[in-house]
């Protein structure tokens, strides 16, 4: 995405827009974006979480986990959804400041905590719903971590998996308690929906 774009339809429910948008008028949830960062919708496995949120049934007062957040794109959704409040976390400095914006942008910046560094830093505190955008060989390793932040019951979101690791990656979470509810494969990504165990 460049340093500006038009606004741009995701799944059946999500619109993607830039500060200046005057906003959809057909129901649409707008996701406010400032230009120029990456992950703001436009790669597919970023498109193919916002599709997964806007079909769960659960996010209703959730607490949302969002690691690897980048632009905060994916927790934007989910507490527009109806999700209660949200932790980012980025070990990416400049990503936590786009995030931050955008979350100002959304009108949700009171809702959201941001934390620059790793998933061990996170509180250990379980949260309904934990999402992760981010490659196939971090969520291997951080997959306990995040399994122990996911409350029983609770769902998972992991996506940015090439598809050479789905396998490995789904029978980690497994292992874990975990069963797979959805996968879809995209061109080079599959996106995984998991339950943990209660």
């Amino acid at each position: 995405m460049g340093r500006e774009f038009t606004p741009f339809e995701v799944g059946e429910r999500f619109r993607i827009s830039p500060p200046e948008s005057s906003g959809s008028r057909d129901g649409r949830i707008d996701l406010v974006m400032a230009p120029g960062a990456f992950g703001s919708g436009e790669h597919e496995t970023s498109a193919s979480c916002l599709e997964f949120l806007a079909e769960l049934p659960d996010l209703e007062d959730a607490r949302v986990l969002d690691l690897g957040s980048g632009t905060g794109i994916l927790a934007i959704a989910a507490l527009k959804l109806g999700a209660r409040s949200a932790l980012c976390v980025d070990v990416d400095p400049v990503a936590v400041r786009t995030c931050k914006l955008n979350c100002e942008l959304n009108g949700v910046g009171e809702r959201v905590a941001h934390l620059c560094g790793a998933i061990g830093e996170a509180p250990a505190e379980p949260f309904e719903m934990v999402l992760a955008n981010i490659y196939g060989d971090i969520l291997l390793r951080v997959a306990g971590e995040l399994v122990a932040r996911t409350r029983p019951g609770g769902t998972l979101l992991l996506s940015g998996i090439l598809h050479e690791d789905d396998f490995d990656v789904r029978r980690r979470y497994q292992e874990l308690g975990c069963s797979v509810l959805r996968s879809r494969p995209l061109e080079e990504f599959t996106t995984v929906l998991l339950r943990r165990g209660s």
